[in-house]
Formats: C-alpha cells, sequence, structure tokens
C-alpha cells in the first residue's frame, strides 16, 4: 500500500511525500525549526496586521486620488508623521503594494475574472460619473482613455481583497503565538495543523468590496459575486507570491537578449519558496523592506537565537530570512493538505492515486525552490 503512494523512487523529492502523507510538514520537526517558525510567524503577524489596514484604508480612501502623497498614513497625517514616514521610522508599506502588484500582475482566481467581468465594469462606470460629474476635464480623460480609470478601480480591487486575505493570516499567525507561548504548540506538524485549520474555517468567507462617493455606496465586488478567502485571493496568492513572483532588479538583467528572464510568466522562479536569503538587505530587493519590517517585532527568544549565530546581527536580515523561508513552506504544507482531492489518508485505491499525482504535481514545482536547503 505504501509504494502505491509514493513517486518514482528516483524523484529527488520523493521522500516528502511520504511526510505529507503522514500528516507532517514539508519542514523537518526540529526544537529549532519550531521555536524559528512560531518567533517569526508571530512578527510576521504583527506586519501582516499593519499592511492589512493600510492596503483595506487605501482601497476605501485613496481610490481615484491621482497623487496618493498620504496613502500611507491611514488618514493620520500629522508633522510628526511626516518626520517618521522621511526618516524611515514606520513600516514599509511599499512591500504590501509589491504583492498586491504581484497578484494582479499574475492574476488568477474568481477575483482575476470578476474584476473584468461586465457587472464590475458596470458600477466602476457609475462610480467614475458619480465622483467626477463636476470635472470635465477628468470626464473627457476618460472618454479619450476609457480603460484608464477603470484598471485603477481593478487594482482598488486587489488592495481590498489581499488587505482581507492578509488580515484573516495575521489572526492566525498571533493566535499560533499565543499557543505556542501557553504551551499548546509542540511541533511542526502542529504548526501546520493550526494553520491548516484556520484556512478550512475561513474557506467560504466572503470577499467584498464598497466604496462611497458624495454619501453613495457603490458594491463594485457584493456578496452575491461569490468571491471567497481561500479560492479567489489565499490560492492566487500562493501562486504569485509564494512560487512566481518577479525578478528582483539588479539580480538579474532586463535586457531581452539576455534570456535570464523566462519569456512566459508561469515559469517565474522568484518568489519566497525560491529566493536566496544571501541578496536580503540589499537594495531593490523588495523582500528587504518586509524583513526590515519584521526586524522589529521579533520575539526575544528568536531575537537571542539570531544574537548567538556565527554573525550575530551583522546578518541579521538573511537569517529572518531563512526563518521566513520554513515558516512559508509549513504554510505551504497547510495548503497541499488542505487542498488535496480527498483525505491523504485514504485507503482507496482510486482516491491514493489521485492523490499522488496532485503531489507529484507540487513536488515538480519544488524540484527547483530551497526545500533541501531549510530542511538541511
Amino acid at each position: 500500500m505504501v509504494t502505491t503512494r509514493t513517486p518514482t523512487p528516483n524523484h529527488p523529492l520523493a521522500p516528502f511525500f511520504d511526510r505529507l502523507l503522514q500528516g507532517d510538514a514539508l519542514l523537518q520537526d526540529t526544537p529549532q525549526n519550531l521555536v524559528e517558525v512560531v518567533g517569526i510567524l508571530k512578527s510576521y503577524g504583527v506586519v501582516l496586521d499593519a499592511y492589512s489596514k493600510n492596503l483595506i484604508y487605501i482601497a476605501d480612501n485613496q481610490f481615484f486620488v491621482f497623487f496618493p502623497f498620504f496613502k500611507y498614513f491611514n488618514g493620520e497625517v500629522s508633522i510628526g508623521g511626516l518626520f517618521k514616514h522621511w526618516w524611515h521610522d514606520r513600516i514599509n508599506f511599499e512591500y504590501a503594494e509589491y504583492c498586491m502588484k504581484a497578484m494582479f500582475w499574475h492574476g488568477g482566481g474568481g477575483l482575476d475574472a470578476y474584476v473584468d467581468s461586465p457587472a464590475f465594469r458596470d458600477v466602476t462606470e457609475k462610480v467614475i460619473r458619480a465622483k467626477f460629474k463636476t470635472n470635465p476635464f477628468i470626464l473627457t480623460v476618460h472618454k479619450a482613455f476609457p480603460e484608464f480609470l477603470p484598471e485603477q478601480m481593478r487594482m482598488m480591487a486587489y488592495y481590498s481583497g489581499l488587505g482581507q486575505f492578509w488580515r484573516v493570516m495575521a489572526d492566525t499567525f498571533l493566535s499560533l503565538s499565543d499557543l505556542y507561548d501557553n504551551g499548546e504548540i509542540r511541533s511542526i506538524p502542529e504548526v501546520v495543523a493550526h494553520i491548516k485549520g484556520y484556512l478550512v474555517d475561513n474557506a467560504t468567507k466572503p470577499i467584498t468590496y464598497s466604496v462611497k462617493v458624495k454619501g453613495q455606496v457603490y458594491d463594485l465586488i457584493p456578496k452575491s459575486a461569490g468571491l471567497t478567502f481561500l479560492v479567489d485571493t489565499a490560492i492566487p496568492y500562493v501562486e504569485a507570491v509564494f512560487f512566481r513572483g518577479t525578478p528582483f532588479p539588479g539580480t538579474v538583467s532586463y535586457n531581452a537578449q539576455a534570456y535570464q528572464i523566462p519569456y512566459d510568466q508561469g515559469q517565474f522562479t522568484y518568489g519566497a519558496l525560491y529566493a536566496d536569503p544571501l541578496p536580503i538587505g540589499g537594495a531593490g530587493i523588495p523582500p528587504t523592506l518586509l524583513m526590515q519590517d519584521m526586524r522589529h517585532f521579533l520575539p526575544n527568544y528568536l531575537h537571542d537565537i539570531y544574537k548567538k549565530n556565527f554573525r550575530q546581527e551583522e546578518d541579521l536580515l538573511v537569517q529572518i530570512c531563512e526563518s521566513f523561508q520554513k515558516s512559508m513552506f509549513c504554510v505551504t504544507s497547510a495548503a497541499i493538505q488542505g487542498l488535496a482531492p480527498y483525505p491523504l489518508t485514504s485507503e482507496k485505491p482510486e482516491e491514493i492515486e489521485a492523490n499522488r499525482v496532485y503531489l507529484e504535481g507540487w513536488m515538480n514545482r519544488f524540484v527547483k525552490s530551497r526545500l533541501l536547503e531549510v530542511n538541511r
């Protein structure tokens, strides 16, 4: 029975099939890994909480603001806040926008389809007419370039969608930390089970988006559209941010003749599961912003571990990135287990075969990832 569950023996990641089928994670269960994963997810949860609030604020209040100088202030602009912003004593919301734009560019899922639907376009047109009723210049621009303003609203829908997704994930990771502090999380499989539970419990949570113009509410994505958390935001996010990502400036050539960037977006491997931690901390590398944000919220027990390493805090961002990759393989494990066509513990031959094909597809994508490195 076991042999029918496993892939071809010479598959480079064959051992990970059995690990997933047994309810384990892609990441090895060790005390060190547990501390790193829970600690980094605690920090990540705090950051995601801030990212989520800002993305939703922008979607609700900054739509059709063509020069949004104060979009990162969540409506609380002050002289002190401006100085903190200029001094960079703040959360790097630019990284949240980077992830949003990666999702928007790669597309996929119901959200991507719905923002191109006639229903979304019709409501967008009403919002445009209401917003710029007394602005003939913008209405003239809209007539000359009919896709410009609707494209802005499509992007706003992604701001809101990602913000709602991250709201759930922030709660997931912060509650995980609380359980760990209370002694209720003692292993990596328990971490995966906790994340999987939140994904399943929120799978059908509606994704909606409304804006208000002059007191009138416009439902750009009504509940009746049927968009939900798991299928329409979580899966496209994993695809766009965990796997595909976007090429980091300065690490590869954008020259088409150099052939350093795949022609097909589906072949991109610039996501979190593939990224080399060493460039983290370098200028122009988007995840550097996330690592900088997380360093401010590290639990003491995790920070102490980093201080004991050979370089101590000299390569702190690299160490944070390594822990973060470990945690993302745990999140991916939860997603894989939750999306399996049949329970991975099934004993029915046809279900075993379907799960085998399903897992083999995932394993093929992990061949060039850092799965082996994080388990060394």
